[in-house]
């Protein structure tokens, strides 16, 4: 089981989960309409965030078993290598099934964008659900325009499985769905590089 007291810590990073003291960092990504322009949502009032910020630190913070989904805080790492200022947020869903499967998403603020922090924090988490997990494949799904994920996901080793056109419709359009996906033994034999 991986739970609330699990911090994970990369180069540059601190994932860790939630906290009522992180409103005002998840306001700001949030409430953004760029952030929200390729997701199902859209912009967040701060009660909605709030609203959002409990719902993450009451049911998104263990995965204890599949249908699970881990849900953390991506924190700048200070000098002193604890948590700074949170700049997203990373997910990783533990499915359903007899398939051993698992999908990653990440959510950055636009001023650390372009800098590899959303691969930094989501490299982690593909090694979690497949050293901890036992899943077999891990997947990540994007709108077909956002460009700037689709390269995330081709650093961490994925590969574009799928682009289903048009196959959903958000907020009033008909956008297509990218999957890209990596299985266990290409993870280990990227690592053994």
């Amino acid at each position: 089981m991986i739970d609330r007291t699990r911090v994970l810590r990369t180069p540059r990073l601190v994932l860790r989960t939630f906290e009522q003291g992180d409103l005002d960092s998840l306001h700001a990504i949030r409430s953004r309409e760029d952030v929200n322009r390729y997701l199902y949502s859209s912009p967040l009032s701060r009660d909605e965030t709030a609203a959002k910020l409990s719902t993450r630190i009451e049911q998104h913070s263990t995965l204890a078993e599949p249908g699970d989904t881990l849900l953390l805080a991506v924190a700048l790492r200070g000098p002193d290598g604890e948590a700074g200022e949170v700049i997203g947020d990373v997910n990783l869903e533990w499915q359903h099934g007899d398939h051993r499967q698992a999908e990653v998403g990440y959510v950055l603020h636009p001023e650390h964008a372009g800098r590899g922090f959303a691969t930094e924090a989501t490299r982690p988490l593909i090694d979690l659900a497949f050293t901890e997990l036992g899943v077999h494949r891990v997947c990540g799904r994007l709108d077909g325009r956002n460009a700037a994920s689709a390269r995330v996901l081709e650093k961490l080793g994925m590969r574009r499985e799928a682009h289903l056109r048009e196959n959903e419709y958000v907020k009033g359009e008909w956008t297509d769905e990218v999957v890209y996906a990596v299985l266990v033994r290409e993870w280990e034999g990227a690592a053994s590089l």
